[in-house]
């Protein structure tokens, strides 16, 4: 309904500028947390390069998730939460506590919040990592009835710090959450348009692709989905009652290889994807990288996996229709070049 105020955590960061851009856009008054208010301007520049300019229609607070002050203030008089922010580095930490504290502890502090001042529905962004890790078989079809085998030994800290975060919001709802209620969206990897320099770890990805920072393409198999369409999914998740309780799978078709990704780019993208590798690397080799280059290390257990996965839930429950894989590589692509983000390519 038009003027109601939602809440979106983390709106300096890639999903959270674009959940406050489709927000405006559909009428409602948004706030948002930053760790500090000197990023309000970086937020405003983002939302102007996605063609808003919302003024008082959107309001500032100052929230960490490690830390209780400023979220009372945050959550006061909101009738939905949008629970975006979550650590996502580029390379694994020396201790995965730093991830998976923050993560966890900070999802337990925005519900606890929002339960205390009447809030709605929280709506979570968990991950398809909180889904399909720690399996030997890749014959399974992956649906949101599945869940990370937390016993697997060959689990990152971004993998774990997702899927204890998600379990411990589900429990927080179940033994105390009152009134309050919970819908969590699982995306895959998340690309389209860039607003600006602050943009997730996989973007990262498009982003060395196009740099030519990769010798070449390692075989890793994953979901794609354009950001434009996550946001879709939440503001449908937040909004209809048939989504309370319920889990959605963010991916908008089949898995796509690292190489298939850069084989749309070459296509679609010409003389601007001249550095795009497209030489598959033996998985020895991607290996050995690792030794030397921590940010790889993380997605060594998933080297020849193809993943089986269906969005038949968010499709049939909530009328989603996702871009295809291709546009959403596109325009992620297309808007790192617009901004002058690749440091090879002008």
């Amino acid at each position: 309904m038009s003027g109601e105020l939602v809440l979106v955590t983390g709106g300096s960061g890639f999903l959270g500028a674009h959940c406050i851009l489709h927000l405006l856009d559909s009428g409602y008054r948004v706030r948002t947390t930053v760790r500090s208010l000197k990023r309000e301007a970086d937020v405003r520049a983002m939302l102007k390069a996605g063609g808003a300019e919302p003024g008082e229609a959107l309001s500032f607070v100052a929230a960490d998730l490690m830390d209780d002050a400023g979220w009372s203030e945050a959550v006061a008089g909101c009738d939905f939460v949008l629970h975006v922010a979550s650590p996502f580095p580029p390379s694994q930490p020396k201790n995965e506590d730093e991830l998976i504290i923050p993560a966890r502890e900070g999802a337990l502090r925005v519900l606890r919040a929002a339960r205390d001042a009447d809030v709605k529905r929280v709506v979570l962004t968990s991950s398809f990592a909180a889904i399909h890790y720690g399996f030997a078989s890749t014959n399974h079809l992956f649906t949101e009835e599945d869940w990370t085998n937390l016993n697997s030994r060959h689990l990152s800290a971004y993998v774990k710090s997702k899927t204890l975060a998600e379990r411990a919001a589900w429990d927080f709802i179940a033994r105390e959450g009152g009134t309050l209620e919970l819908t969590v969206i699982n995306p895959a990897v998340i690309f389209g348009p860039v607003l600006g320099a602050d943009y997730s770890s996989s973007i990262q990805i498009m982003q060395r692709l196009m740099d030519g920072a990769l010798p070449g393409c390692p075989r890793l198999t994953f979901g794609v989905v354009d950001v434009r369409d996550v946001v879709d999914l939440h503001v449908r998740a937040m909004t209809n009652p048939a989504a309370n309780g319920q889990r959605f799978l963010a991916t908008a078709e089949d898995g796509m290889t690292i190489q298939q990704i850069a084989l749309v780019l070459k296509k679609r993208l010409g003389d601007a994807a001249r550095r795009v590798p497209t030489r598959e690397l033996p998985n020895w080799l991607v290996r050995l990288a690792s030794l030397v280059d921590p940010s790889i290390a993380q997605f060594i257990p998933e080297l020849g996996k193809a993943w089986n996965v269906t969005n038949a839930k968010a499709r049939e429950l909530l009328g989603w229709t996702p871009r295809s894989n291709e546009e959403a590589i596109v325009a992620a692509a297309e808007s790192l070049l617009r901004l002058g983000l690749l440091r090879h390519v002008k």
